[in-house]
């Protein structure tokens, strides 16, 4: 067990080191960056617990503070990113590193922690917000494309490609956490709560992820419905067109219905669901 311990603090204490170096070089681009001094204050506790000499005892807590290290470097790399306008030249690659380092405190669970479930080891709400800023990331880097006629044209499969990478990391984060079951000795007062909570919406994040679900579905739909593509590609179709037409149809019947009045706006929805239906 010892040895263990040893060998999961070596291989945290390895990459935190890393990325202390990694967020001191983007603090001197923007010192006051709000959450670039969160990933520093988070470090600096984190390499004192090495320093100190402790043993990694409770390896779930520091893979979450790592992991909220990763969410907040890579939150200021991404909007980096989003405010240059997706440059063509450097994105895809950017794009990859970030969705790459976003995946990594999955792989770090499942090697440092092979025998426990990653979302026991990181909790829910870190492991949704794993998938959603994936997810996310790709939507926005997508909505950009979207608006470039000529690139897509060229690069079309490429561009496919991110929607429906996008669209699976979207998809999983709705997964995470499961939907409450009416029957199963759950008790709700509020009849409103109960339906939004039996169709596994819990927050605005989790509204706002089926409508770029929905988005994406349409342009993938677009595209290949102006292509000649073989008939895998059409099956890929059919797909994100029953996807996005049940997550906008279950968006819809909520903001129309327990969320009625909240301030969310179901006409770009109609207006999807009028064409993939």
């Amino acid at each position: 067990m010892a040895d263990d311990y040893r060998r999961q603090g070596f291989e945290l204490e390895r990459r935190i080191f890393e990325l202390d170096i990694k967020c001191s070089s983007l603090r001197a681009e923007k010192q006051d960056d709000d959450y670039l001094q969160n990933a520093s204050a988070i470090l600096d506790k984190l390499k004192g617990f090495y320093r100190q000499g402790a043993e990694s005892s409770n390896l779930s807590k520091l893979l979450q503070d790592y992991t909220q290290v990763i969410l907040d470097i890579t939150f200021y790399e991404e909007n980096k990113l989003v405010d240059q306008e997706f440059p063509e030249d450097c994105s895809p690659f950017k794009i990859q590193q970030l969705l790459q380092d976003l995946t990594e405190p999955e792989v770090l669970v499942a090697r440092l922690a092979p025998a426990q479930e990653v979302q026991s080891v990181l909790g829910i709400e870190l492991l949704e917000c794993l998938y959603w800023r994936r997810g996310a990331l790709l939507y926005m880097y997508c909505h950009t494309l979207h608006q470039r006629k000529q690139w897509i044209k060229k690069n079309k499969d490429t561009f496919l490609k991110c929607i429906q990478e996008g669209v699976r990391y979207l998809m999983r984060m709705l997964q995470v956490r499961n939907s409450v079951k009416l029957n199963d000795g759950v008790v709700l007062h509020d009849s409103a709560a109960a339906s939004i909570l039996s169709e596994g919406i819990f927050s605005d994040t989790h509204l706002l992820t089926m409508m770029y679900i929905g988005e994406m579905c349409f342009w993938a739909v677009k595209y290949e419905d102006c292509s000649d593509d073989t008939t895998d590609r059409k099956e890929d179709r059919l797909q994100f067109r029953d996807i996005g037409t049940q997550i906008l149809n279950k968006y819809v019947l909520a903001c129309e219905g327990p969320l009625q009045g909240q301030g969310w706006n179901t006409e770009n929805a109609k207006e999807i669901l009028s064409i993939l239906q």
